[in-house]
């Protein structure tokens, strides 16, 4: 058994578990990480608790204390940074008439890296890019080439319901979405009725696609069988 705390980097952002035997946390404490590329300061989302080992991804790293006064003001500096860095890639980007949309940056806590957000329709030869910005920042220089749905994510947006879309709001992690769960709910296949504005399949296709398994399908859960019956759905495949 270990003891952990979840810990997310960006409001939704994925959860990760990292090891705080010596500390006591709880959801909204802010906390300073060790990570796989340095020092990261996040936010607590799940409290300390006790998790056998074999659920976990070992070794963990480490909590390294809680966040003090000193570490929220260079949290703060770092997002004004982020700002000036995102407006300096851009004209950068410019001037080599590179075929890329720059999305976001960010910095790592400890200002060892910045990591900037991009998309392009094919591969970006960007060497002589990451040779200026490095002769500017004066850091190691990461560009990060992402999908439409992080980018939906990132920037954020309204979705078709009329709320924040869901990626930006709260889901920490994408699950598979098919056209299968579409049809099996009997919904219009019209691409403009069930895609987000990232152009892919709508995420909230998947909150309802367990209740529309296959008539006898069953699962155990919390060590009861328990079947889930359909109604017939004209929708299904044949």
């Amino acid at each position: 058994m270990a003891w952990v705390a979840g810990v997310r980097f960006k409001p939704a952002g994925k959860i990760y578990y990292f090891d705080c035997e010596n500390i006591e946390l709880v959801p909204g404490d802010e906390v300073v990480v060790e990570t796989i590329r340095g020092i990261e300061y996040g936010i607590v989302a799940l409290g300390k608790k006790d998790i056998s080992e074999d659920k976990l991804v070992m070794p963990l790293k480490k909590v390294l204390r809680k966040a003090s006064e000193a570490d929220v003001k260079a949290y703060k500096a770092n997002k004004e940074k982020e700002k000036e860095a995102l407006e300096i890639c851009g004209q950068k980007i410019k001037e080599h008439q590179l075929p890329m949309r720059l999305i976001d940056v960010e910095y790592t806590f400890d200002m060892g890296k910045i990591i900037f957000y991009f998309t392009a329709e094919g591969r970006v030869d960007f060497r002589e890019l990451v040779k200026d910005l490095a002769a500017i920042f004066k850091t190691r220089i990461e560009l990060r080439q992402i999908g439409v749905r992080d980018e939906a994510k990132m920037l954020g947006g309204i979705a078709a319901c009329g709320r924040v879309l869901c990626c930006n709001g709260f889901l920490g992690e994408f699950e598979p979405v098919s056209i299968r769960m579409a049809k099996e709910q009997n919904l219009s296949l019209n691409p403009t009725k069930i895609s987000g504005i990232c152009g892919r399949l709508m995420c909230c296709l998947k909150y309802e696609s367990e209740l529309y398994e296959p008539r006898g399908a069953k699962e155990c859960k919390n060590g009861e069988d328990i079947t889930r019956i359909k109604d017939d759905c004209s929708g299904t495949d044949n």
